[in-house]
């Protein structure tokens, strides 16, 4: 039993740290995308990709994480613009010059997916040490 509860001496520490990490790798991902895939015209979206601070409980169990970027980086996403007026299903009459360049939305979720996995792995592990604790103190006590 002591195996499993020190198996993570310091899950609240490792959360914190991989959280955190998250943040700072998605900000580098998506600088790094926008710059290969060329959504830059002024660079005004890469520079305005921002990481709000981190909103958590003192465990790291309640997580609020919010990244920031000007929404004209969406419609780069999406492929679409000013070039198609508003009502319009699609014909514009020549051949559409605005491309998708999907500097957004493959990578981040497969990396709240990744978040997601750690944060369940973690907060389980947490959880079982604690159970395994309170039944080895329980048995120590009515059988000592």
């Amino acid at each position: 039993m002591d195996e499993i509860i020190n198996q993570h001496p310091d899950p609240q520490g490792e959360r914190e740290k991989f959280v955190t990490a998250f943040n700072d790798t998605m900000i580098k991902i998506w600088q790094e995308q926008i710059t290969l895939l060329d959504v830059i015209d002024t660079g005004h979206l890469l520079h305005s990709v921002k990481a709000i601070p981190v909103r958590a409980d003192g465990r790291f169990i309640e997580i609020g994480l919010s990244q920031l970027f000007t929404e004209y980086g969406l419609w780069q996403d999406f492929g679409t613009g000013k070039e198609i007026p508003r009502g319009n299903h699609g014909d514009i009459g020549r051949e559409k010059k605005r491309k998708t360049k999907k500097w957004f939305s493959k990578k981040y979720y497969s990396s709240v997916l990744n978040l997601r996995d750690f944060l369940a792995d973690n907060i389980g592990a947490s959880f079982v040490g604690l159970v395994a604790k309170a039944l080895d103190d329980n048995y120590r006590r009515y059988n000592h």
